[in-house]
């Protein structure tokens, strides 16, 4: 039996992109909000779809509204990049 199954996995790698975001944005230079955001909608896609197969409300609702913060922020990055 298998200690992870493809969710996990998923999901792993959804929370590592996050995580990579986070600590980027607290590192880095100059704050690349177009970049911040796309990796904040992948990871949590990413856990939504982990979610979907082991559920958890709370969890779920959380990344949800992650998804739909970091999308509202790069469209608005791409908005500014473009004038």
């Amino acid at each position: 039996m298998s200690m992870f199954d493809a969710a996990d996995v998923i999901g792993l790698v959804g929370g590592v992109l996050i995580i990579i975001a986070f600590a980027d944005a607290n590192a880095a230079e100059t704050f690349d909000k177009l970049r911040f955001n796309a990796m904040n909608l992948m990871g949590a896609v990413l856990l939504i779809i982990s979610l979907w197969v082991h559920f958890n409300l709370a969890s779920m609702l959380l990344e949800v509204a992650w998804a739909v913060i970091a999308l509202w922020g790069l469209v608005v990055a791409l908005r500014a990049r473009r004038g």
